[in-house]
């Protein structure tokens, strides 16, 4: 059987600040993200499978991506567990706000990379996560292949 790609589209608000960074994005901001997943596999050819000639059901696929990125970073602010804006993301949590500190720089680089490897262990034995598409702005996107890695 073939391999097939197929890809799902999530969209999400998050804030973060680049601790150390020389420019604007040191200050504490946010971005509209678009995040593109595709996974590779073989359509099921079982004609008595519930899910005969999917890859992968679109809303199986959904409900891993949502538990694992959207859920978790939408509306939520990243900082580096190490940057001296720890103060503030405590303060900020401490008011019920969402706060992630991560052990990485939150760039839309290192961000790919972490949703990588949480989808990845998700997924079906049969389907392989090809290929992420972080979107950070209508001109700016980090990308991730499995080819790659």
């Amino acid at each position: 059987m073939k391999q097939i790609r197929i890809t799902k589209i999530f969209s999400f608000e998050t804030g973060h600040a680049l601790y150390g960074y020389d420019g604007k994005c040191r200050n504490v901001h946010g971005h509209s993200y678009k995040l593109f997943v595709t996974v590779i596999g073989s359509p099921i050819e079982d004609t008595n499978h519930v899910k005969y000639g999917m890859v992968i059901d679109f809303s199986d696929l959904k409900k891993i991506v949502k538990e694992e990125v959207v859920d978790v970073f939408d509306h939520a602010t990243v900082f580096n567990k190490n940057t001296p804006h720890f103060e503030l993301a405590k303060e900020l949590s401490d008011r019920g706000h969402s706060v992630l500190l991560v052990d990485y720089q939150p760039t839309s680089e290192m961000m790919v990379i972490d949703f990588s490897e949480k989808i990845k262990t998700r997924l079906p034995q049969n389907i392989s996560l090809h290929s992420l598409r972080l979107q950070e702005t209508d001109s700016s996107y980090a990308e991730w292949f499995a080819a790659d890695n």
